[in-house]
């Protein structure tokens, strides 16, 4: 179960008022999956899939690291963020 701290800092990237660029997004989905579900262990998606398939390396590519670590490392990024584009 996410900790507070890790679902305020997913609901204030959701209310950033400028867009991340996409390797943040990748980066905070990821993090966010991993730290959410655990390891990736579905199929990764189909050749025409571009969209799926970066989001699926973004997970796939944290296999091994705890959920414990992923939320720590998704609040630090989504700090950075916030501090980046300002929150709302």
């Amino acid at each position: 179960m996410p900790s507070a701290e890790f679902q305020a800092a997913a609901d204030a990237v959701q209310k950033l008022p400028s867009k991340p660029t996409d390797d943040e997004l990748l980066s905070l989905y990821g993090l966010f999956k991993q730290a959410t579900v655990g390891d990736n262990d579905t199929p990764k998606p189909g050749v025409f899939d571009l969209k799926g398939k970066y989001k699926w390396n973004a997970w796939d590519k944290l296999k091994g690291k705890s959920t414990e670590e992923a939320e720590k490392e998704y609040i630090a990024l989504a700090e950075s963020l916030i501090a980046k584009y300002g929150s709302s």
